[in-house]
C-alpha cells in the first residue's frame, strides 16, 4: 500500500509540475496570454506541496527520485499535448531512469 501510495503521489506530482510548466509555456511562448501562465504557476505551487506527502521523509531522496519521473512523464506529456515521437534513445534513457527511481525508492534499507 505505501508504494502504491508513493507511485499515486509522484503521478499526481507529474502532473501538477509538467503540466504547471506546460501553461506557462502556452502563455509565454505561444502567446496565449496571462491566464494560462497564472494557471500554470498555481499548477507548480501545487506540485510543491504534493511531494510533501510522499511516505519517505527524505527530500533529497525523493526529489532525486521525482527527476526520473519528471524526465518519463515530460516524454509522455509531449507524446500527448504536442504529438512528440521519441526516439529509442529517448525511451531507453526514460527507462534508466525510472529503474534508477525504483533503486532510489523502494529498495530495501537496513535500519
Amino acid at each position: 500500500m505505501t508504494i502504491l501510495r508513493s507511485l499515486l503521489l509522484f503521478a499526481l506530482a507529474a502532473l501538477a509540475e509538467i503540466g504547471g510548466a506546460w501553461l506557462v509555456w502556452q502563455g509565454v511562448r505561444e502567446h496565449r496570454g496571462l491566464l494560462w501562465a497564472g494557471a500554470g504557476i498555481v499548477a507548480l505551487g501545487a506540485y510543491g506541496f504534493v511531494a510533501t506527502l510522499q511516505p519517505d521523509a527524505s527530500f533529497g531522496r525523493i526529489l532525486a527520485a521525482y527527476g526520473g519521473v519528471f524526465v518519463a512523464g515530460s516524454l509522455l506529456w509531449g507524446m500527448v499535448m504536442d504529438g512528440f515521437r521519441p526516439d529509442r534513445y529517448d525511451l531507453a534513457g526514460a527507462l534508466i531512469c525510472l529503474i534508477g527511481v525504483a533503486v532510489i525508492m523502494y529498495s530495501p534499507r537496513v535500519g
